[in-house]
């Protein structure tokens, strides 16, 4: 996530770099995940690093997307005050980049956290010997329908308990300027 953040908010705010990253993202946005994994266990090994690797590589691109169009619509004006109030670049990175990234965040992290477990059983599937991923594989075999969606809803359960306690409260603390006034 914040590989993907700091990347794209690099390319949101110069051209340059986003002339010349924007066909190595769009390359690896639609490298199918499941070729990604394939070559990390091949490249790597059937180990976590190569799953981390996988993960990463898949997500890394999406996030920076979504980081990059927030990075261009950062409002200038604000960006124009800050530096006539003399804020340092960290004060201006705290309140006034940030606080505008937020929903652009959010939306990153909602998306991709739901990547992030559907690649991570996938990953489990083909190289782990544990793991829901693995236990998914075994009830496949098994044809136990009710076990792999035991498995899925939990995963659900747990998805809506992070998007409610955690980014919604975040957000709407973050986003907390837009609406005063």
């Amino acid at each position: 996530m914040a590989v993907g953040c700091a990347i794209g908010l690099w390319m949101g705010r110069n051209r340059g770099i986003n002339r010349w990253g924007d066909p190595w993202l769009v390359f690896f946005l639609n490298m199918p995940a499941l070729v990604t994994i394939v070559l990390c266990y091949i490249w790597i090994g059937l180990t976590e690093a190569a799953a981390i690797t996988a993960v990463a590589i898949n997500k890394i691109p999406m996030v920076a997307v979504m980081m990059r169009e927030g990075a261009r619509t950062l409002d200038p004006g604000l960006n124009d005050m800050a530096r006539v109030f003399r804020m340092t670049p960290a004060a201006r990175l705290a309140h006034v980049v940030i606080p505008q990234l937020a929903p652009h965040f959010a939306s990153a992290g909602r998306a991709g956290i739901a990547l992030i477990w559907k690649i991570v059983l996938v990953v489990e599937l083909l190289g782990a010997s544990t793991g829901v991923g693995f236990q998914i594989h075994t009830y496949f075999q098994l044809f136990d329908v009710g076990a792999v969606l035991a498995y899925a809803l939990s995963f659900i359960i747990v998805m809506l308990v992070v998007e409610y306690l955690i980014l919604q409260p975040w957000e709407r603390h973050a986003s907390r300027w837009r609406n005063a006034g």
